[in-house]
């Protein structure tokens, strides 16, 4: 084989396809279909949740058992084969962690026990991958889920043959998420349960995932170039600063791209109507659907939406003490997302409350998802945090101009009118403070209302910026690279 052509062995706790909570689903799928592309051979390593279960063509391919020590039993678990477009995906088959109804809690309450759970699922990818006798170049790690791989990597597997020339690379796509437990979770691992190491385990009582994962893999990134220089800072690293200034010549943002097979208004086939940068007629008739499927009157008034989880980190902290202000306008507005029960009754009394002009859904559809963004004229994402995003990156493949904080990747991506008219794709405010976002908001409602020729050239201005994923696998292939000293 080429030496540049690697085994990648890629390990995420939820991949699009299979299951999915958020933006880490989109990336196991994207990024690994273009690392394919560029020639290297995947293999994807995930939970078999009872999401995946009903999939018909998955196949028992392998019976393994976790040896523990004698405090407890030993776990045996299957291993389940399924097809990514081609890509082998083999699924961690056990019913006890992964048969749930959820994949990391259930109504907004996490599971007790997630840190076992994940804790098992990287030790058992790492035996999966000596089952099929896949010997990886490169194990790439995602969030604090398989935090421990690199660690295990560097003990229990560190004299092991099939790993001896392996490198692992962990990508945090939202380092708010840590994974911290007690250390009784992880009596299955004695190497941790057991270590006297304060980087491992801390006050000798509780272990963070994420940060055991920065401390030993190879090579760490995040999601954008942005959100990395966010994470050198006490005040926007969620108290991770320390560690990633320690991994800094190992450290880097490596900006997402948009799956625009999925997100392409040219032939999403999940809109009523498709359209593209030289016609907009098929968007128009999209927002007619969109105001029809919330019950609004079919007019001409500028439509704003929003698709996120409901957390604080997505603003809602400013989106709340300003948007009854703002359904005084003659505008409409549909929110989909669920999460928080504070935050959602809160937006089910203003539903009910301005009917006409604002819809709550609270639910996760991914039809509606592409049908407010086809629909909408403007996209909300005024986040606290942001790693990279997704949804801008869809509003801009939509036409529909996203109005954002400037942080994170939402700060790479999308470039402000007021600052540069001429290049602008969207509209950023920088204060977390409510008013500015209201101020923000009206900026974007003015220019709609006295300015429609500007409006549709920004409209056409943002369908014109792309984002591909097989631009960041370019980069995650030197990343690659440079982790095994051949950069």
């Amino acid at each position: 084989m080429d030496s540049q052509k690697l085994k990648v062995l890629f390990i995420s706790s939820e991949v699009e396809g299979f299951s999915k909570t958020g933006g880490l689903a989109d990336v196991a799928k994207a990024l690994p279909l273009e690392l394919r592309n560029l020639g290297h051979e995947v293999i994807i390593i995930t939970p078999f949740y009872r999401t995946i279960a009903h999939q018909e063509d998955a196949k028992q391919v392998h019976e393994l058992t976790l040896h523990t020590d004698n405090s407890r039993p030993d776990i045996h678990f299957a291993v389940q084969q399924l097809s990514l477009d081609g890509i082998k995906v083999l699924a961690i088959d056990n019913a006890h962690y992964f048969d749930r109804a959820g994949l990391y809690g259930e109504e907004n309450n996490a599971y007790p026990d997630n840190g076992e759970r994940f804790a098992f699922f990287s030790l058992a990818a790492l035996l999966t991958s000596l089952a099929e006798d896949f010997a990886p170049d490169i194990i790439h790690c995602n969030d604090w889920h398989t935090g421990l791989v690199p660690y295990l990597l560097k003990t229990r597997f560190y004299e092991t043959p099939h790993f001896a020339h392996s490198k692992t690379v962990l990508t945090s796509h939202n380092s708010a998420y840590q994974g911290i437990f007690d250390k009784s979770q992880l009596n299955l691992i004695p190497e941790i349960s057991g270590c006297m190491d304060q980087r491992v385990l801390e006050n000798y009582s509780y272990i963070n995932f994420l940060k055991v994962g920065v401390i030993y893999a190879s090579k760490v990134n995040t999601v954008s170039p942005n959100y990395a220089s966010e994470l050198l800072t006490p005040l926007g690293s969620h108290g991770m600063s320390d560690h990633f200034i320690e991994r800094i010549h190992d450290f880097e943002g490596i900006l997402n791209g948009c799956d625009y097979n999925d997100w392409s208004p040219e032939n999403d086939k999940l809109i009523p109507f498709n359209f593209d940068s030289h016609d907009l007629s098929g968007k128009e008739k999209c927002k007619v659907a969109l105001q029809k499927e919330a019950e609004f009157e079919v007019s001409d008034v500028p439509m704003f939406g929003m698709v996120c989880r409901l957390t604080d980190q997505k603003g809602f902290g400013l989106i709340l003490p300003v948007l009854e202000r703002f359904l005084k306008h003659n505008v409409q507005f549909v929110l989909i997302g669920s999460g928080d029960p504070s935050i959602t009754g809160q937006l089910n009394a203003l539903s009910e409350h301005y009917k006409d002009r604002f819809k709550f859904i609270n639910t996760y559809s991914n039809r509606l998802s592409h049908l407010v963004e086809a629909g909408s004229d403007f996209f909300l994402m005024p986040s606290i945090f942001e790693p990279c995003g997704l949804n801008q990156l869809y509003s801009l493949a939509y036409g529909t101009l996203p109005i954002v904080r400037a942080v994170g990747g939402l700060k790479d991506t999308v470039i402000d009118y007021d600052q540069d008219p001429d290049n602008a794709n969207g509209f950023m405010f920088y204060d977390p403070n409510p008013n500015q976002f209201l101020n923000i908001l009206r900026r974007a409602l003015l220019l709609y209302i006295e300015h429609p020729e500007e409006m549709l050239r920004l409209k056409q201005q943002a369908m014109r910026s792309h984002f591909h994923w097989s631009d960041s696998a370019k980069h995650y292939q030197r990343l690659y690279l440079r982790a095994l000293g051949r950069g």
